[in-house]
């Protein structure tokens, strides 16, 4: 783990450095390295990456209540390398940041430890570019220092989403003190 440090904070340092609309290349020798993954064009259009659920770093899941027992969704996020570690640092997310949410359906089941939620399919993924240079202010997905975007989970590369202050801002008002982010349910993010 110690020799990876170096390695993850040039990855992260690469990342930062070159903003928003740029490319990532994955470290030699990871399974996922294939040469470079565009996550952002030069309109501001993003896209899922491949890589995340292996290259990304675990932040931590949400539990989303039913109307009867067990839970109806399970939200699992990532951050890109880097991003968890610089956000403890600063308590800020730097340029470039990636967070990846999945929403998945859940069911529900009784098991000999009780009433178990577990996922069961994938709903789609929530993504969110941090982006404090307002980089495409003629893009509607773009705003508030990030960059928002909902795409269903038989697409990983174009968003449903129209405009992240009708689409996306209203699920993140409550979080707006903490950078948009719900950073309370992210053990990673705590110092």
């Amino acid at each position: 783990m110690t020799i990876l440090k170096p390695a993850m904070a040039a990855l992260s340092a690469s990342i930062i450095a070159t903003g928003v609309g740029f490319l990532v290349s994955l470290p030699a020798g990871s399974q996922a390295a294939s040469g470079k993954v565009q996550l952002v064009d030069a309109a501001g259009n993003m896209r899922i990456p491949d890589n995340y659920r292996t290259s990304y770093e675990y932040l931590g899941s949400w539990s989303v209540a039913g109307d009867e027992k067990g839970a109806k969704e399970m939200h699992t996020v990532y951050a890109s390398p880097g991003a968890a570690e610089a956000y403890r640092a600063t308590g800020k997310f730097p340029d470039g940041s990636v967070l990846v949410k999945e929403v998945q359906s859940t069911a529900t089941e009784e098991m000999t430890t009780g009433t178990v939620s577990h996922v069961d399919r994938l709903k789609g993924w929530f993504m969110m570019v941090k982006d404090g240079k307002n980089s495409h202010p003629d893009n509607k997905l773009w705003g508030n220092g990030w960059a928002w975007s909902w795409f269903d989970a038989d697409n990983k590369v174009k968003t449903t989403s129209k405009d992240f202050r009708t689409d996306c801002l209203g699920c993140h008002v409550p979080a707006k003190a903490t950078d948009w982010i719900y950073v309370s349910g992210y053990p990673g993010l705590k110092k």
